[in-house]
Formats: structure tokens, C-alpha cells, sequence
């Protein structure tokens, strides 16, 4: 692997099952659930899409990655923003972006169960919109539960 590559394979211990494995294309990045994961997501995020050929899509997958990695973070930690540990260590997210080279799949998981629940914010309030951001620069986007694994996968599809 020449320098500056990016390992674009499944790794069965950091990969939740399920999670897109029919994509030609993918790459896993499982990140300590504080706050300099968002800019290291979205770091990877433009190094394997740029890699990948469909850097015409870096800046929307930029902005979904850091507000899908940003909310997993948020539901992984305190209200203080200290990590809740659970007795097995750190809380994780798990970002996995898949290609089949026409579209691009954005996957966040985190150990949260339950739907990732949009805000109502008004015009003045600072934060909120991380979903309607996401919705808009998608094509579409969802989430799910993944058999055997707590928690949930958010994912966005966008088309290139």
C-alpha cells in the first residue's frame, strides 16, 4: 500500500453486521465518542473520497459526516460532554462510508438505541439543524436498529 493510502475493506471486529457489505467500495473508522471526532470524521472522510475518485462530493459528505458523527458523539456522552462509561470502556461511533462509484453511503453508528429525534430550533437558536442540514443534502437518508449490536446506524445516500 503506497503512502497516504486508506484501508478501503471491511473490518470485521470494527464493522457492525449488516452495515452495507455489499458496496465495492468501503472504509471504516471507529472513534472515541468525544469531541475531536467530528473533525477527525470528516478529515476521513474527504481523504477517501478524494482517493476514491468523487471528490465532487467531499463538501455535502463533509457536512453530513460531521453533523451525523457530531449527534452520535452528543448521544454517547453526559450533558457535561464527558464520555458515559458503561463498565467496558469508552464509548465508540463507528463511521463507514460506502461506494459503488455513483453513490456514496454515509453510516454513524453509536450504542444509543432508539430513532435520532429532530429539534424544532427557532431562528435565533445556535444549534438544531444538524438533521435538516443532513435531509438537504442528501438524497435520502434513515435510520435502523443492527441485529446483535446495541444502538443504531444513521446513514445518508447521496448520488454523484
Amino acid at each position: 500500500m503506497g503512502e497516504g493510502s486508506v484501508v478501503t475493506w471491511a473490518d470485521p471486529i470494527t464493522d457492525p453486521p449488516g452495515m452495507s457489505d455489499s458496496w465495492p467500495l468501503s472504509t471504516s473508522l471507529p472513534l472515541g465518542a468525544l469531541p475531536g471526532a467530528t473533525p477527525c470524521a470528516r478529515l476521513h472522510a474527504r481523504a477517501v473520497l478524494t482517493e476514491w475518485g468523487l471528490a465532487d462530493l467531499a463538501e455535502a459528505a463533509e457536512l453530513i459526516v460531521s453533523e451525523l458523527v457530531t449527534n452520535a458523539v452528543r448521544a454517547s456522552t453526559a450533558p457535561d460532554g464527558s464520555p458515559r462509561y458503561d463498565g467496558t470502556g469508552m464509548p465508540v461511533v463507528v463511521l463507514r462510508l460506502a461506494s459503488d462509484r455513483f453513490k456514496l453511503l454515509v453510516e454513524v453508528w453509536d450504542v444509543i438505541p432508539g430513532a435520532p429525534t429532530a429539534a424544532h430550533p427557532g431562528p435565533d437558536d445556535e444549534s438544531g439543524r444538524g438533521l435538516i442540514l443532513v435531509a438537504a443534502q442528501c438524497d435520502r437518508w434513515s435510520w435502523q436498529s443492527v441485529p446483535g449490536w446495541p444502538g443504531k446506524v444513521v446513514w445518508a445516500e447521496l448520488h454523484s
